[in-house]
């Protein structure tokens, strides 16, 4: 099965949805699914270097990373890059990608599930 995952909220915004769906996408890959994750708005911040989490959180740069250790691709949107997140001015984490809205249609229509959080 081929699983898209959409995030758009602050990764640190005093929430654990960005860490649930950052857990589930790693239950979906032990399952087999074909994982694949878009980032848009402010959880763009969650692929940016340098980033250091809030006293208290999980470092969830680290367990992105570590889904793209796995062979998960990950798109980043290119606008929101410049409109969004509050450190605009970091790099990507290696092997995040930005991508325009085009390619984020293409993946949803290659998908057979599309989760958004």
């Amino acid at each position: 099965m081929k699983t898209l995952l959409v995030f758009n909220r602050n990764p640190y915004d005093g929430m654990d949805v960005t860490w649930n769906a950052l857990r589930l996408g790693e239950k979906l890959l032990e399952t087999g699914s074909d994982l694949k994750i878009f980032l848009m708005n402010d959880s763009i911040d969650l692929a940016k270097e340098g980033v250091t989490p809030p006293e208290g959180y999980f470092n969830l740069t680290e367990i992105l990373q570590g889904l793209i250790g796995r062979g998960v691709p990950v798109k980043v949107c290119g606008t929101c890059l410049v409109r969004c997140g509050i450190h605009k001015n970091k790099p990507l984490i290696s092997g995040a990608i930005e991508a325009k809205m085009p390619e984020l249609a293409e993946w949803i229509m290659e998908s057979d599930k599309v989760v958004s959080f």
